[in-house]
């Protein structure tokens, strides 16, 4: 059993809940590499400059898709970019990337996807043969979805202006009438689970670049999400509150903004969080908790309590989820704040990710 929380360290709690409580404001004079992080930077830039300006319902919302009403049905809407070094990595490549994250970001919408768009940014001097690999991998990725790239564009910029080439993908789906997802829905006594090992593909990047004297066979886990999801839908769909793909900033990223949004605490068990060991390894090296290392091909799933057996057996059962695990509860208190029961029986304060200590990797 864990020991009562003292006087002194509660007022610290409610110290950081209160803070946790304010909108972010943006009132930095330059952006830096942490911006583009997914962590403490990046919402700040999201809550206090692009959703204000930008302001509406479906913003406000801060999910990674959005909803818009098209001739009576409702289509999930989404955009990303993508600017990873290196370019080709073990398991995946930036093309494979493009189109499985913006799917992926369809999906955690809980809306099948249906097409896609893409935009090519090609550096002067970019070998024609790495461009047709990409776009190899890239027609390869969205015909293993069955989802079509229905429009795009090119633009080439002088040498130097960017690092071979960037892309820019638009997908859009339709919203399955099996669950009514938000990220605001969570309750106490919640079950969140993921959907395997964390940290694979921020390692596999780290690993590509040379970064790591590490000696480890780490891929990137880039897969679509979406036949996971439908599996997940099938066996409990009116019981799942919200599913997010825990890409930048990791999955602590995720708990944070989702405990945010529904003013609810969860505490995470961390000997249940599925780890390889070389990516633990990487992250002691770095400073950080593995739970802030990106992925590409897992997500996050919030459940009711009464549903979370069939919900993991579900995961387990679709191809990609075989290591999925149950890592922790929706609680009352402290509001708005991810706690992390450690193995030696306290407590501590999981924050979102603060610089960016894994540049590019998306």
């Amino acid at each position: 059993m864990s020991s009562p929380v003292s006087e002194r360290e509660q007022k610290v709690l409610n110290i950081i809940e209160t803070a946790r409580a304010k909108r972010q404001k943006f009132r930095d004079t330059q952006i830096t590499m942490a911006h583009g992080a997914g962590g403490k930077a990046t919402q700040s830039l999201i809550e206090g400059l692009l959703v204000p300006s930008f302001a509406n319902e479906t913003l406000e919302a801060m999910a990674d898709a959005g909803t818009v009403s098209v001739l009576g049905g409702n289509v999930a809407m989404t955009t990303d970019s993508f600017v990873v070094n290196p370019i080709s990595f073990p398991g995946g490549t930036i093309g494979e990337l493009a189109v499985n994250g913006t799917l992926n970001d369809v999906a955690m919408a809980g809306a099948k996807p249906l097409a896609l768009t893409l935009s090519l940014i090609l550096e002067e001097g970019l070998p024609a043969d790495v461009l047709k690999e990409q776009v190899s991998a890239i027609a390869e990725a969205a015909a293993s979805a069955d989802v079509p790239i229905v429009a795009g564009d090119t633009k080439v910029v002088e040498r130097g202006a960017c690092d071979q080439m960037y892309i820019c993908t638009t997908g859009m789906g339709v919203l399955d009438d099996r669950t009514s997802l938000s990220p605001s829905s969570l309750r106490p006594g919640d079950k969140i689970l993921v959907s395997g090992r964390i940290g694979d593909h921020g390692t596999a990047i780290m690993l590509a670049r040379g970064e790591f004297d590490l000696d480890a066979d780490i891929t990137s886990d880039t897969m679509c999400l979406w036949p996971m999801v439908d599996t997940l839908l099938d066996q409990v769909g009116p019981s799942l509150r919200c599913l997010r793909d825990a890409t930048r900033g990791g999955v602590a990223s995720v708990l944070n903004e989702l405990a945010r949004a529904s003013r609810v605490a969860m505490v995470i068990n961390e000997a249940a969080v599925p780890v390889h060991p070389a990516v633990a390894g990487a992250a002691e090296i770095l400073g950080i908790d593995p739970m802030h290392v990106a992925n590409e091909g897992k997500m996050v799933a919030i459940v009711a309590p009464e549903a979370a057996d069939a919900a993991l057996a579900a995961l387990r059962s679709a191809p990609g989820g075989e290591e999925a695990a149950m890592i922790g509860e929706c609680k009352t208190e402290p509001e708005g704040m991810v706690l992390v029961a450690t193995a030696f029986g306290g407590k501590r304060v999981m924050d979102q990710l603060v610089g960016d200590p894994l540049p590019r990797i998306c």
